[in-house]
């Protein structure tokens, strides 16, 4: 079974693809005249670095809760499984402006298909991956 320690670094990379698209690509694109299909990629990036970081740090917080609280109660499948449900709650239910937690949108429904195929990309990730809880991952003994 795979540790979160991947999951961690995954979370990383799409935080850092996400500021560098939202902070870098995006002004430049927006200042240049590219086809349309590169300003709704540019534009909607960011939706789908947010949903694929969001589940998986849901994620890990889940499988270490499962861990130390439930004593492995719940199936790694089952978890997998909730942790996307409930993040896209969250997404769509913000895209489609019923919330305003963690940001003021405009709504766009290419974010809103951005944010579904980060989503989607999340869940297939963990049901092949599999990511479980190793207590250890912090810490290494050498």
């Amino acid at each position: 079974m795979n540790d979160i320690r991947l999951n961690v670094r995954l979370i990383l990379l799409f935080v850092i693809i996400f500021i560098l698209g939202k902070f870098v690509l995006r002004p430049y694109v927006l200042a240049n005249d590219y086809p349309e299909f590169v300003n709704i990629f540019v534009l909607s990036l960011p939706n789908l670095c947010e949903a694929v970081a969001g589940v998986l740090m849901l994620t890990n917080l889940s499988l270490m809760i499962n861990y130390h609280w439930l004593k492995n109660k719940i199936g790694l499948t089952y978890i997998y499984l909730l942790v996307t449900l409930f993040a896209a709650l969250y997404v769509i239910l913000q895209e489609m402006k019923i919330h305003n937690i963690g940001s003021v949108n405009i709504y766009d429904p290419y974010d809103v298909v951005y944010s579904v195929i980060g989503l989607i990309l999340s869940l297939v990730y963990l049901l092949v991956k599999k990511p479980g809880y190793n207590p250890n991952f912090i810490i290494h003994n050498s």
